[in-house]
C-alpha cells in the first residue's frame, strides 16, 4: 500500500512541476471559459501535454492518450474538465461520438487519426 501512495505522490509532483513550468512559460492558459474585455470569446485553452500521437484510443483504455483526447475534448467543451480523468468511459465515448459526428467523420466513439486530426485542427 505505501509502495501505490508513492507512486502517486510521485506521480503528482511531476505534474505540479510540469504545470508549474508550462505556466510561466506561458503554455497553460486555463480552461475556456475566460470572456474578452470587449465582450466576445476569447480563445484561451489548455495546454494539452499528455499525448503528441494518432494511436487508436478506444473505450477502456487508461492512461496519457486518454487524458489527451479528454483535454482537447474539454477545450471545445464536449467534455466538462471534472472529467479529465485518463478513463475511457461511457462519457468521454459519448463525447468522441459527438465531435466526431459534427465534424462529418465516422461517429464510432474511437479515436483513430482522422479524429485525432480533427482534435488537433478543429
Amino acid at each position: 500500500m505505501k509502495t501505490n501512495a508513492l507512486s502517486h505522490a510521485v506521480k503528482r509532483t511531476a505534474v505540479l512541476t510540469a504545470t508549474a513550468g508550462l505556466l510561466t512559460a506561458g503554455l497553460l492558459t486555463g480552461p475556456a471559459s475566460a470572456d474578452s474585455p470587449a465582450g466576445g470569446r476569447a480563445d484561451t485553452r489548455a495546454a494539452c501535454a499528455y499525448y503528441n500521437g494518432n494511436a487508436l484510443t478506444v473505450y477502456g483504455q487508461r492512461g496519457d492518450r486518454v487524458r489527451q483526447v479528454q483535454c482537447l475534448l474539454a477545450n471545445r467543451r464536449y467534455l466538462p474538465w471534472g472529467d479529465v480523468t485518463g478513463y475511457f468511459g461511457p462519457k468521454t465515448r459519448a463525447a468522441v461520438k459527438k465531435f466526431q459526428s459534427r465534424h462529418h467523420l465516422t461517429a464510432d466513439g474511437k479515436v483513430g487519426k482522422k479524429t485525432w486530426y480533427a482534435l488537433y485542427h478543429a
